[in-house]
């Protein structure tokens, strides 16, 4: 019983650290958005990582939703993050939608995939 909480401590000190650590990230401009998202979409790494890093806030607020699941909270996050990288790499910034709203779909729908295949278990 120790150990578990010692674990459930533990983690909640990573995540505290991981929430800090992408605050320091700044929201975009719409028109930085879309330079970036161009350049990604042309292969500059530097612009993906910067779209993805300056939208992580975004996943946070989405795997909040699925808090009750059962699923330990930094998985939510994890599995998310991958829908987020996903969207960039398949966003195309010429449709003139936000990249956010194109993403959420793909963040939720990298959770919610991800807890049914742990409901399978």
């Amino acid at each position: 019983m120790l150990n578990e909480a010692k674990k459930s401590s533990n983690s909640q000190n990573v995540l505290e650290k991981y929430f800090k650590a992408v605050e320091k990230f700044p929201l975009l401009s719409r028109e930085e958005e879309i330079e970036l998202a161009i350049r990604a979409k042309n292969g500059d790494q530097e612009a993906r990582a910067k779209l993805i890093l300056s939208n992580l806030r975004f996943v946070i607020t989405v795997a909040k939703n699925y808090i009750n699941t059962g699923i330990p909270f930094a998985d939510l996050i994890s599995e998310g993050n991958i829908g987020l990288m996903t969207a960039v790499d398949r966003f195309d910034p010429y449709r003139g939608i936000h990249f956010i709203s194109y993403a959420v779909w793909w963040i939720k729908q990298a959770i919610l995939k991800y807890i049914a295949e742990r409901s399978r278990l």
